[in-house]
Parts: structure tokens; sequence; C-alpha cells
């Protein structure tokens, strides 16, 4: 609902004003941007506290921090003070790929894990829509009675139970293994999943204790040898490469300037707010049609046909916005809304709910926080730079270039999805990284083999 308040707050306070120097279109960009740009500190701290002191409280600590610039936004008189609401909302920003990925990946079990993630992604397109229909029909600051609402129930994290896996971490076995047992069941499945989770914690304590006896690295020189380790830059690269697609495509920037670019492309005001209202719906529908589809089908397959789908829709809306800026084509407005549509609905149905899906599967039990640090920090410079330079973007290229260049830029990240990205569905988080580090293995051992001189025989044998 934060994210969504900027896009129908704006045109409420210029016409109040009877004026648009009291938003200029700069301080609109920083207005919609600041939440993910605060949210890059943010990045690097919930994760090293949520290590130290686990997840239950470090929500708590999130669902206070929103209690309170919630009510700054409700009591705010001017335009400074909306920003510095909008900017205690970057720990909100950062905990969406940080806390929030730690909790519905570990409190859930494989064989539900992708749905709740994608309805969690879900949810946040549900806000935005809430938000703009109440900016549209109503005064803004009733979105933050709302908001409110919301953040009172956020504290029901107070009666949270401490995640298993953190507490496998610490080498709290019996409390792990009760906790793990009463939120997934004593099934077969479970069991297995909490033998490996356990026998896994237990030799890296082992390790962890053998190395610290023997030598006292340094901080940095522990952080630099994760950085460079196989189990963590292998799943990091694959988990951006969904979050690339997704913020290369332009969905987040048409939802937060909706209202702007369906006005250019209707020439009504009338029309821009109705229309932005139809976009939200049919996102929030998408989704929860790829929700449905994430329960059967292949995470990877998924993605790449929406995808697809949707960047075939963006590149036939510049086109066609092209051919009628050259006077080829006469303007239709309905053909425009109705790609623009499409778009939508294929983009949430894919990358917007299997990035943070593909994120929480991928993201590695030994170094989950750091691992979701640099995820916090690199998806929110992304999302803020995104959503803070594309009313330039429109401004100079036009309509027609803005949307030739996300769909240009998404092509390509599609591509690298489909060249790299692994399949996660209904495996545990142990098994995804043991994937992961098995088949770079065997494609090492493959060529390996493959490039050895064909005189010797005997040792190509040996090695295979």
């Amino acid at each position: 609902m934060f994210m969504g308040a900027p896009t129908v707050l704006i045109p409420q306070l210029r016409k109040e004003a009877n004026s648009t120097d009291i938003v200029t279109p700069e301080m609109a960009s920083w207005l919609s941007s600041m939440s993910a740009y605060n949210g890059i500190p943010w990045g690097f701290i919930l994760p090293l506290l949520a290590y130290r002191f686990g997840r239950k409280y470090i929500l708590v600590l999130i669902s206070v921090s929103v209690l309170i610039g919630n009510i700054i936004f409700y009591c705010s008189t001017s335009m400074t003070e909306l920003i510095v609401s909008q900017a205690l909302q970057g720990i909100l920003a950062a905990s969406i790929t940080t806390i929030t990925i730690m909790v519905m990946s570990e409190y859930t079990s494989p064989k539900y894990r992708g749905v709740l993630l994608a309805v969690k992604s879900a949810t946040f397109y549900w806000g935005v829509w809430i938000s703009n229909a109440i900016g549209t029909f109503y005064h803004w600051r009733n979105i933050g009675i709302v908001i409110f609402v919301c953040s009172i129930y956020n504290l029901s994290s107070i009666f949270y139970k401490e995640s298993p896996y953190w507490l496998a971490t610490k080498g709290r076995f019996e409390e792990c293994a009760n906790i793990h047992r009463w939120l997934k069941g004593t099934g077969e499945d479970s069991e297995e999943e909490l033998r490996k989770l356990i026998s896994s914690q237990q030799e890296h304590l082992n390790m962890k204790v053998e190395i610290e006896g023997r030598a006292n690295y340094r901080k940095f020189i522990k952080l630099l040898n994760i950085l460079r380790c196989e189990s963590f830059y292998k799943p990091f690269v694959y988990a951006i490469l969904p979050i690339c697609l997704f913020h290369f495509s332009g969905k987040m920037a048409y939802t937060m300037y909706a209202i702007d670019i369906i006005k250019k492309l209707t020439s009504s005001e009338e029309m821009a707010f109705g229309g932005m209202l139809v976009l939200d719906a049919v996102t929030v529908l998408g989704m929860y049609l790829g929700c449905g589809l994430a329960k059967i089908a292949r995470r990877r397959t998924q993605l790449l046909l929406f995808s697809f789908m949707g960047i075939l829709f963006l590149f036939g809306l510049s086109i066609y916005l092209y051919m009628v800026n050259i006077n080829v084509l006469s303007e239709n407005k309905y053909v425009s809304l109705f790609l623009l549509t499409a778009f939508s609905l294929s983009i949430s149905g894919g990358p917007i709910i299997l990035s943070a899906c593909c994120a929480g599967e991928l993201c590695p039990l030994r170094y989950r926080s750091y691992f979701l640090c640099c995820l916090s920090i690199f998806n929110s410079i992304l999302l803020a730079t995104v959503v803070k330079f594309s009313p330039l973007l429109f401004k100079y290229f036009g309509t027609h270039g803005a949307f030739l260049f996300y769909s240009m830029s998404s092509s390509i990240f599609f591509i690298l999805v489909y060249k790299y990205m692994p399949e996660t569905k209904d495996l545990t988080i142990q098994e995804i990284q043991e994937l992961i580090l098995r088949d770079d293995h065997n494609d090492r051992r493959q060529i390996n083999t493959e490039t050895l001189p064909l005189q010797e025989p005997e040792r190509r044998a040996k090695l295979k």
C-alpha cells in the first residue's frame, strides 16, 4: 500500500493546490523511489540481525517501524514529511527480499513453499491495487487508516515460534526438531528433511570449531571466502536473473506511473484512473493464475512461458505506438490499453510471482544471511533506479522508445534464464544446493575428460 500511495497521492496534491509546482517531476520520482533507496542499508543490517537474533524479533522490529512510519504518513502536511514517512519504510522494502523470504522458505514444506511464496508476491500487488482504489475515490489519508489496521495485524509476529533452520545453525537441535515437527508434521518426507538439516548443520558446526581452533580468521577474510565460495555465488547469480527479468520488463515503472502513462496513451484523465484500476486488477488476476499454476507446473517452464508472452506484447505495443507516431496507423486507445493489459497479465503470472519464489528456493542454508543481504541490496538498487529514471526514459525517448527499451532489456534476461536457470520445484533447500553443485561438478568432469588427448586412453578411462 505504501508503494501504491504515491501514484494517487501526487495527482491529489496537485489538484488541491491547482498547480503542478507543489510536486515537481523530480520530487515525484524521489517520493516513489525513496523507500527502495533507503532499503539499501537495511539490506545489510536485517540479515545480520536475523543471523544473530533469529527471525521472530526482527519481524517485530519491522512491524513497529511500519506502524511509526504510517503515523507520520497519515499526519503529514508537507512533502518533506511524506518523504520522511516513505524513507522510514526502507526497512519494509528491504524485508521483502530478506526476512520474509527467510520465513516463507524456512517455515513451509517444499510441497507448498512455491505456492505460498507466489501468494506472498501477489499480496504485494493487492496492496497497490487497494491503495490506488482508495486514492481514486477518496482522500489519500484514508490509505493510512487501512495501513494502520494491517500494521496492528503484523504485530501478531510476537507470537511466532522461532525458525527451525535458525535453531539448527545455532546447534539447538532439540528445539529445532520440536518446532520442525510442529510446523511440518511427522511424515516421511518431513522427517527426511529434518534428518538432512540436522546432519548438515552438525557437520558444518564441527568443521567450524576445528577451523576456529587452528586459526583466528578475520571477518573480512571470512566474508571474502564466502563470496568466492561456489555454493554462494552460483545460487546468487541464478536468483538475480528472474529479478532482473521482472524489473527490466518495466512493470514496476508502469505501476508507479500508471496514471501518467495511460494519460499519454488515451489523452483522458478519467480513463487514466479507470485504466490504472483495470491494470491493477488484471495484475492481481494474473498473479493468482500464476499461483495456481505454480502448484502443478515446473518453475522454469512457467517462468519462461509467461515471460515470452509478456515480451511479445511489449514489442507489439512499442511497434504499434511507433507506427502511430510516424502516422502510418491512426491511434486507437483501446488497442494500446489491450496490449498493455495483456503484457501485465503475462508478466504477473511469471516473473513477478516467481522472482521471489526462486530467490527463496535458491537461497543456501549455510550462507543464508550473507546471501539475502546481497540479494536485498541488489534488488533495492535495481528497483529504486528503474523507478527513479523511468520518467526520464519516457520524456526523452517517447512512450514507444521506452517500451522498446524494456522489451529489449527483458529479452536479454529471458535468454539468460533459459540458458542457466535450474529447476527447483518440490525440492528441499538442501537438495537444491546439492543439485546446483553436483551439476557444476559433472560439467567440469565432462569438460576435463573430453579435452584430454586421444592418444591417452588409459588416462581418460581412469579419470572417468
